[in-house]
Formats: structure tokens, C-alpha cells, sequence
């Protein structure tokens, strides 16, 4: 972990809140804190490999998911620089097997106003696909030359995120280039700008061994860590679309990501008429910003400026990097554990980074005694559900009872209180009675201890 005198109080202030997110079971991962292209603060916390228990270093590589996008813009950036393409010419014109979206354009696709429904949520792969076999972009693009799904809107109508648009956006990389998307972003920029942790990775389609690397994983009923490419079964969407490359499958590291961080802030790659272009945000036709340049999200803060971001979320994997153009910051946060209760902290990452004191945090450690007293299943007669209560490590963590659902783990507070806020549920138990006041969105229940 990187610290200067001169950053001391925001270190301890960064660690703290990850290690209790970590405690809590909300975090898994690596986070990487800089200023002005000073690393302030860089940590692991958990696992790489919940099998052998190899610890995450901050060199351990990671999924990027939906990160993944600001490169494949970046690809077609490149290619228009070089006289191959322009950003209003209509996709129809490389992807002629797509012509029925006959007025949708380049910068539609790169800005999320194309209408094009999301391969991950439309029929065409959800209901007809052979979920036994691996889909690929080519397959994107002959199942939906097939099908021909409508748009969901007229393009520029509005702004709605669609996978959809990344993955085509990688084909016509390939077409007006005649590499591989992989081989052009390798040698147009993870090499020039020395990301030599970055490449592209499709563990189903193509499995291999990867140097350090951190495995994706969810939890199952009990808050046991599995694999995430299996929680449900083998035909889950992050198995049979693994193929798809664009919308994500870009994977890298911390040190990798600031390098791509202050390459933006350079002409290395793009002059300041790109970046007007990938840090912009265009008025749709319902006149509203679609607050999406070209890769990234943009937004301003009346307390932190302008703010370019971008998450994603694939299998077990959480990213997130954020760029503050007017005061250099950068954070970057990469998760290999993706349950109802992962949270990144960016909230309390901002308050310390300006000097903004943190709300006061009431949170506790549970006493594990009294958390053996706790454990057991609870119901009522107003609630339609049995819940199971049980001791996970030295925390409390329950689930529905006959739900496959993955468990929920609690932060405890004074008094006999838990709360799990990403799932809105408060617990609050009576000591002597066998009995808790249950919360869950908003509405009250007493449930009794039955064993």
C-alpha cells in the first residue's frame, strides 16, 4: 500500500472503510486510489481463488466487464482518425447483413441511442438460441439478421444502454481492420501504452491458464463461494454468450488501468477533438442529455466536477473506474465476488478524497456468542415466508427458506439490530422472547423461533 506523509489521515480513512467492507462480506477485491497520477493508496482485500485460498495482489488480473466498452470506443476512434470510417455513417454500410436498422449509425451504437435491443435481455438469444453451444459476435449478428427484433425506439429518439451495440461496434473493428478485436486493441493500445496485463479472455469459449488471476465467483443459499459460471447451471448467460467480445472481455489490472488513466490526460493515443467526442454527452430528440459520450458515462457535480465513469458487472466480477478531468483523481475498483451485498464505496471514496467528513458509522461487531443464540428459522403468521438465520464467520446471514436464492449477509448495529441495505432488510432481535422484528421494504413483521 503506497502512503506519503502528506496523504496519511486519507489512507487510514480509505483502508478503514475497505476493511470493513470487507469484513461484512460486501468487498472482495483490489482498489487503487490516485491523485494528479500519484498513487495514494493501493490494497488487496480477500482472495483470488476461494479453493486454494491464494490471496489477491494488486497485480491480480480481473474481468473489466462493461469497462471493457471505453476500449472498443476507443478502437473505432482510432479507426476514424485514420480516414477508415466516420461516426455517422450507418452500420448497414460494414454489417450489410444488418440493413433493416437502416438509419442506425455508428455513433448511435457508441452512444446508446440506437434503439438496438440488448443481446443479453431480447428473445432471440433468451428463448431460440441453443444455450448447449458458445455464441459469438458472428452469431450475434446472424441471429439477429434472422430474427430481425425491432428496435426498441427510432435511433437518437433517446438513450438506452445496449450490450448490443459494443458487440457490433467490435465487428466492424474487425471487418474495416482485418485483425481480430483482440489483436487490434492489442497493437493500437495495450501495446503502445505499455498495458502488458491487458488483453482479451473468454473462459468458456477459449479456457487457458491465466497468470494471477482472479477467478469470478458468487455465493450460494448458505453464503458458500462458488463459481459464477455455474451458480444457476451450465446454461447460463455467462456461459453460452462468453463468446461475445465488445461489450466486454477486456481483462487487466490496477497498474494497467492508471496507465490507460493518464494516457487520456495525453495526445498519445487522441488529440483534444476526440476527447470533446468520448467526453461528451449529446441531446437526444426528447431533448434530454444522454449523458453517455463514447465509452464512458459523463456527468457533472456541483462537489466534484465533471465526472467521467464507467462499471461493470459480468459473472462474479464488479469494476468500476472514475475520472475526475478537473482535479486529476482516479479511482479504481475491481471485485471478483458479486453477491446481493457488494457494494464498491464510492460514496465514502469521494467525502475523502475532497475532505468531506464521513457520516458517523454505528455499525458494531457482532458478539459470536450471541449470534449462536440467534441462528435458527423464524416465521409468522402474516409473513409468507420461512427465514433462516445462521452464523456465517463472525457474521449473521440469512435466506428464505426452499429459495435458491443466494443468502444475505447482515451489518449489526446496537440493540440487537441487523440490517442488510442493499436488500432493504432490518432485523431486530428480542432477547428472551425467541423473536425478531422483521423489516423488509418497509413493511413490519414479528416472526417466532421455531427451532
Amino acid at each position: 500500500m503506497a502512503q506519503t506523509d502528506d496523504h496519511t489521515e486519507k489512507i487510514h480513512l480509505l483502508d478503514s472503510v475497505y476493511q470493513a467492507l470487507h469484513a461484512s462480506g460486501s468487498f472482495n477485491g483490489n482498489v487503487l486510489i490516485a491523485e494528479k497520477g500519484k498513487v495514494i493508496f493501493k490494497k488487496s482485500y480477500g482472495f483470488a481463488d476461494a479453493v486454494t485460498q491464494q490471496k489477491l495482489n494488486p497485480k491480480s488480473v480481473f474481468e473489466l466487464a462493461s469497462v471493457s466498452k471505453q476500449f472498443t470506443a476507443m478502437g473505432m476512434v482510432l479507426l476514424k482518425k485514420r480516414g477508415k470510417l466516420n461516426y455517422d455513417d450507418p452500420i448497414s454500410k460494414y454489417l450489410p447483413e444488418l440493413a433493416f436498422y437502416k438509419d442506425v449509425t455508428i455513433r448511435d451504437l457508441l452512444a446508446h441511442t440506437s434503439g438496438v435491443p440488448d443481446y443479453l435481455y431480447v428473445d432471440v438469444f433468451r428463448e431460440k438460441w441453443d444455450k448447449t453451444k458458445i455464441a459469438t459476435n458472428a452469431d450475434v449478428i446472424t441471429e439477429f439478421a434472422k430474427y430481425k427484433p425491432p428496435l426498441d425506439f427510432q435511433p437518437n429518439e433517446k438513450s438506452q444502454y445496449s450490450n448490443t451495440g459494443y458487440a457490433l461496434l467490435a465487428s466492424i473493428i474487425e471487418r474495416v481492420s482485418g485483425q481480430t478485436y483482440g489483436q487490434f486493441l492489442k497493437e493500437n493500445i495495450f501495446r503502445p501504452l505499455h498495458m502488458k496485463n491487458t488483453f482479451i479472455y473468454r473462459p468458456v469459449y477459449a479456457p487457458e491458464k491465466i497468470k494471477n488471476h482472479a477467478l469470478a465467483y458468487g455465493t450460494d443459499s448458505l453464503l458458500n463461494f462458488v463459481s459464477a459460471y455455474g451458480i444457476e447451471n451450465k446454461f447460463t448467460t455467462y456461459n453460452y454468450l462468453d463468446g461475445v467480445v465488445g461489450a466486454r472481455t477486456v481483462h487487466s489490472n490496477l497498474e494497467d488501468l492508471l496507465k490507460w488513466d493518464r494516457a487520456l490526460y495525453t495526445d498519445q493515443l487522441i488529440d483534444v477533438e476526440d476527447k470533446k467526442e468520448i467526453f461528451g454527452s449529446v441531446k437526444t430528440k426528447n431533448g434530454k442529455a444522454n449523458d453517455y459520450g463514447f465509452g464512458w458515462v459523463v456527468s457533472q457535480n456541483e462537489k466534484y466536477g465533471k465526472i467521467v465513469n464507467h462499471s461493470g458487472s459480468w459473472a462474479g466480477y464488479i469494476t468500476y473506474i472514475e475520472r475526475h478531468p478537473d482535479s486529476d483523481k482516479t479511482i479504481i475498483l475491481l471485485q471478483n465476488v458479486n453477491t446481493p451485498n457488494s457494494k464498491v464505496g464510492l460514496s465514502e471514496v469521494r467525502k475523502i478524497l475532497y475532505d468531506i467528513k464521513l457520516p458517523v458509522n454505528k455499525m458494531i461487531l457482532a458478539n459470536p456468542q450471541e449470534l449462536d443464540k440467534i441462528a435458527g428459522t423464524y416465521s409468522g403468521p402474516d409473513y409468507p415466508n420461512k427465514i433462516v438465520v445462521f452464523k456465517k464467520g463472525n457474521l449473521l446471514a440469512a435466506h428464505y427458506a426452499g429459495s435458491p436464492v443466494s443468502a444475505f449477509s447482515m451489518d449489526a448495529y446496537p440493540d440487537h439490530r441487523f440490517k442488510c441495505e442493499p436488500w432493504d432488510v432490518t432485523m431486530v432481535f428480542i432477547p428472551g422472547e425467541n423473536s425478531l422484528v422483521f423489516t423488509e421494504d418497509g413493511k413490519q413483521y414479528t416472526l417466532k423461533k421455531q427451532n
